[in-house]
């Protein structure tokens, strides 16, 4: 009998382990049999996710994306973003119409736990505020008793907005929309007197006002919002994948590899850097992919920090000085784990 149940413990283990493998390469390999990675992303959002003129989509979560696809294709252009409102984003992603969603959503306990997905990492961290006329003559939110508000609807926007005036015995009227284009254009026709979102998005909408100089951002950041990308739950190696590559990123701009040195930067002895760029070990295999994954990464997109600057930092339109998104060895928040 003991034979007999050691024997059927050790076929079940084994099963377990067969489908556990089959899953983890479930989404790698739809990915390489499609041709192409798709992409849950903004609608619209400067810095962030928005497509040119010719289609070309630009921005700071559009080059995670992009790095996934040069990873894997070693292309940066094979994918296909899909536009998602506030309040499809995770419907989309939980039923496999997108293989990945990066589209400034904030990591939540709520997020995390109840809806099949993982958060694979902080591309960017930031925190709500608020955007008012300058003719309103407000340089506080603690000013805001009374106002009305404009925010979307289905974020996390809303409830950190009831929390603040709650928390400050302010009287405030909430007027929420579907979209976030719905929400800046009422708040420039003066549906309301103060408009609500991520600082960074704050930055980017101003630029679609009609007069974007008569509107300040206030001081107040009222909350904590770790933006990043997310994955379904039930492949492990798809989300070892996705944080490796925002990993890879921080990583080469810590240890100075750049797209410009990449290619010389393979002949380094620096430990740290032959590890990084796959001359000494076997770590992209590790996650399903060659061991040229991180230069793949550099050389089509560059590391963290010249993603940050083309697209958000002192190169872009928005001019946001980095922060709390520098560097750990420069006072920031953004540590990656090493290649090891």
């Amino acid at each position: 009998m003991k034979k007999f149940l050691a024997a059927a413990l050790t076929a079940g283990i084994g099963l377990a382990l067969s489908v556990t493998g089959a899953s983890a390469q479930a989404t790698l390999g739809q990915i390489k049999q499609r041709g192409n990675l798709i992409c849950g992303s903004n609608t619209g959002l400067a810095g962030f996710g928005v497509p040119d003129a010719q289609g070309n989509w630009k921005g700071l979560d559009v080059d995670v994306c992009r790095a996934i696809a040069a990873t894997i294709f070693n292309d940066p252009t094979k994918v296909k973003f899909v536009p998602l409102s506030a309040k499809d984003r995770f419907t989309a992603l939980q039923s496999g119409e997108v293989d990945v969603l990066v589209r400034n959503s904030t990591w939540t306990m709520t997020r995390d736990a109840s809806l099949g997905l993982l958060f694979t990492g902080v591309n960017y961290y930031d925190g709500q505020g608020f955007l008012v006329r300058k003719k309103l003559g407000v340089n506080s939110a603690l000013q805001l008793n009374g106002a009305s508000v404009c925010t979307q609807q289905g974020t996390t926007t809303e409830l950190n907005l009831a929390d603040y005036f709650r928390a400050n015995n302010l009287k405030y009227e909430v007027v929420a929309f579907a979209t976030s284009d719905e929400t800046v254009k009422a708040y420039d026709a003066g549906r309301c007197d103060a408009f609500t979102t991520d600082a960074s998005g704050l930055y980017a909408e101003r630029l679609k006002l009609a007069n974007p100089d008569d509107h300040i951002v206030l001081p107040e950041i009222i909350s904590k919002e770790p933006l990043g990308p997310s994955v379904r739950n039930n492949d492990p190696q798809w989300f070892n994948l996705v944080k490796w590559v925002g990993f890879a990123m921080l990583n080469a701009e810590e240890l100075g590899v750049t797209q410009a040195n990449v290619e010389e930067k393979l002949k380094s002895d620096n430990p740290e850097i032959k590890r990084l760029l796959g001359t000494e070990g076997k770590f992209g295999e590790q996650v399903g992919l060659t061991p040229d994954w991180v230069v793949r990464i550099v050389k089509h997109v560059g590391n963290y920090g010249e993603s940050f600057e083309r697209n958000v930092g002192q190169g872009s339109l928005l001019k946001i000085a980095r922060g709390q998104n520098a560097l750990w060895t420069k006072g920031g928040l953004q540590y990656a784990p090493p290649v090891r």
